[in-house]
């Protein structure tokens, strides 16, 4: 638990919020937004979520654990990842179905959305259980509210294959696209994306590039694809 002060901040902010007044439904599987970079950007529901469900499956516990303690929060936490996600999804919905309340987290962003989390939530819902969204930050969606591309619409790739044929494939569609797309790569790819992206885009369309959102190195810059190389 933090010190009492922390406490008592944390419950007057609650109050102030008056999250506490909301539906908080039994045998649900809330999907918690994390922050993508700066802690500090978690939310206050999320915050009364994760110390009043009776589990918290998350990406990485190694990750997850320290963030909690940050907050005092010491719900137990389980590992869900790509690798027990099956698993850890039959779990889930026994617990749910006895009327538990969990909720389920990654490293950084939204279950489910380029992230681990999609099958729990489809095992819940073929289940006929309740499933609660708990909105966090979006890296890309904060990336596209400073890239001065519009408010017009959006396609939203993810992350892009590996494998060269289907990320060739899928680059030169984007290419014909006449409407933003937002994708994530990798640090170690990065200068093999940009060399692809100057090859299949017109020279003169506009690139953003975020870097690090949230974070205290964070970048954005704006270029044209011709200036990739």
């Amino acid at each position: 638990m933090g010190t009492i002060t922390q406490d008592l901040q944390q419950d007057r902010l609650i109050a102030l919020s008056e999250v506490a007044a909301q539906d908080f439904p039994a045998g649900s599987l809330y999907v918690v937004g994390m922050p993508i970079g700066n802690a500090a950007d978690i939310t206050l529901r999320a915050i009364w979520i994760l110390s009043r469900v009776d589990l918290i499956a998350a990406e990485d516990t190694r990750v997850t654990r320290p963030f909690l303690a940050r907050y005092g929060i010491e719900t137990p936490v389980l590992a869900a990842h790509q690798h027990n996600e099956r698993a850890m999804a039959q779990q889930v919905v026994e617990r749910l179905a006895r009327g538990e309340r969990i909720a389920v987290v990654t490293d950084a962003g939204t279950p489910g959305v380029s992230d681990p989390g999609a099958l729990m939530v489809r095992s819940a819902l073929d289940a006929g259980l309740r499933v609660v969204p708990v909105p966090g930050p979006s890296s890309a969606i904060a990336a596209l509210s400073v890239s001065g591309l519009g408010a017009g619409p959006l396609v939203f790739v993810g992350f892009l294959p590996t494998g060269a044929q289907q990320r060739n494939r899928i680059l030169r569609t984007l290419a014909a696209e006449k409407r933003a797309f937002a994708l994530f790569e990798a640090p170690h790819r990065i200068a093999e994306l940009l060399a692809q992206l100057s090859t299949v885009l017109e020279p003169a369309r506009r690139v953003v590039l975020a870097r690090d959102v949230s974070k205290k190195f964070e970048t954005i810059s704006a270029h044209v694809a011709s200036e990739l190389t």
